[in-house]
């Protein structure tokens, strides 16, 4: 596989959350290195933050380990036992399982920007830890519900 090249990706905007979580999403943006290279057991993703954005809504995976490293700036990594400044070197990794929510956030006055790498399950579940949702991921299809497992229609 010849070298990727960034300039050449495009660029994932927006979010397949449904709203008004969508729109919170602003202002984040990534590559998709993984599926640029032709990768089918794990993802990797370069996401960009720019000042005040967030990477996702606080989640965590049922079967996908994820791990983090910042690239560039800095950001809040957000977790149940409270923040940690994550500056550009700095790793954190999420094991599949782990009930610990997590997202970044871009509190400086500067664009941040991380890579993502993660495993690809044939079925996922994330789950919200700060809303009533969870994402159902089966077959490149996404299925929200609340947590109890009935349709999700809105917030409650």
């Amino acid at each position: 596989m010849p070298k990727l090249d960034l300039t050449q990706m495009p660029v994932k905007t927006g979010s397949i959350y449904p709203s008004p979580y969508a729109e919170m999403m602003r202002g984040r943006s990534s590559l998709r290195l993984g599926d640029a290279g032709g990768l089918t057991q794990f993802g990797a993703n370069l996401v960009m933050l720019e000042p005040g954005a967030v990477s996702s809504l606080r989640h965590w995976h049922l079967h996908e380990d994820e791990f983090v490293m910042i690239i560039e700036g800095e950001c809040i990594l957000v977790q149940d036992a409270g923040e940690v400044v994550m500056r550009t070197g700095d790793c954190a990794a999420f094991p599949a399982g782990s009930t610990d929510g997590h997202h970044f956030s871009n509190r400086s006055d500067t664009a941040a920007k991380f890579l993502v790498v993660g495993t690809k399950a044939k079925a996922e579940v994330a789950t919200y830890s700060d809303v009533d949702m969870q994402v159902h991921m089966a077959a490149g299809k996404a299925r929200f519900t609340y947590k109890d497992g009935s349709d999700w229609v809105g917030p409650r």
